[in-house]
């Protein structure tokens, strides 16, 4: 966090690019990150400004959310639907009370009628074993990522929003809003589902526990995420800002 405000202090602006949905402790990560700044979440279905309840936001398109949730239903496994500002899911409760515990939010079993708003992505939690059969299931306009949490080793999360959408399209609305081309953005990503930010960015950096979709177009590598990797790249980027 010292790194943080050192590089605010320069004049960078911060953006959280995750994964998670924009409410819980994600937010509060990101509040505290740039309090006034644009975020992307939800794998860039979400480039939210928290702080003006301002949003980007690119629904899945009309069908898509039914038919998951036949398939979901139909194999018996674990699907999330996220709006905005809320989810919910249908599935085996273990991995889901995992992962709300993950997110910092209560766990509450309740059913996707209950959900209001827009459905911006869907995320099936799978066992690694069965990975490779949920991506070669058909996902006609849709666009599918890979993601995973040190906190759920066993988990592999394929984050489903609609074609186009992924960190990549978050990254070039934020430098947009700030009125920044992509040679002077810096992404720092560890996961698959980074490399499409980080290889359209003019400073691609990976940490040292970066998969290797993420390792394939970095220009720099800093630390592990426990080894202080994320302080590393703020500073980097105070240097290259000079």
């Amino acid at each position: 966090w010292t790194a943080a405000a050192g590089a605010r202090a320069a004049g960078i602006r911060l953006a959280l690019c995750s994964g998670r949905p924009a409410f819980g402790a994600t937010r509060e990560l990101a509040l505290r990150l740039d309090p006034k700044g644009w975020h992307c979440f939800q794998i860039g279905a979400s480039v939210v400004q928290p702080d003006r309840g301002r949003t980007h936001s690119t629904p899945l398109p009309a069908g898509a959310v039914d038919a998951l949730v036949a398939r979901g239903r139909a194999r018996g496994r674990l699907l999330e639907l996220y709006t905005d500002d809320d989810y919910a899911f249908e599935g085996p409760p273990a991995r889901a009370r995992q992962h709300a515990a993950l997110l910092g939010l209560p766990f509450r079993p309740r059913p996707f009628a209950a959900l209001a708003g827009v459905i911006v992505r869907g995320q099936w939690l799978v066992g690694h074993a069965e990975t490779e059969g949920v991506l070669a299931e058909p996902y006609p306009g849709l666009e599918l990522s890979l993601s995973f949490s040190p906190a759920m080793p066993e988990t592999r999360f394929i984050n489903i929003t609609a074609a186009g959408v992924d960190k990549g399209s978050a990254v070039r609305a934020i430098a947009a809003e700030y009125g920044l081309p992509l040679a002077r953005v810096m992404f720092v990503g560890d996961s698959g589902n980074d490399a499409s930010a980080l290889a359209i960015v003019g400073w691609p950096v990976a940490m040292a526990n970066a998969e290797p979709e993420a390792r394939a177009p970095a220009r720099v590598t800093v630390g592990h995420v426990d080894d202080g990797g994320v302080a590393e790249a703020l500073r980097l980027a105070e240097h290259a800002g000079n």
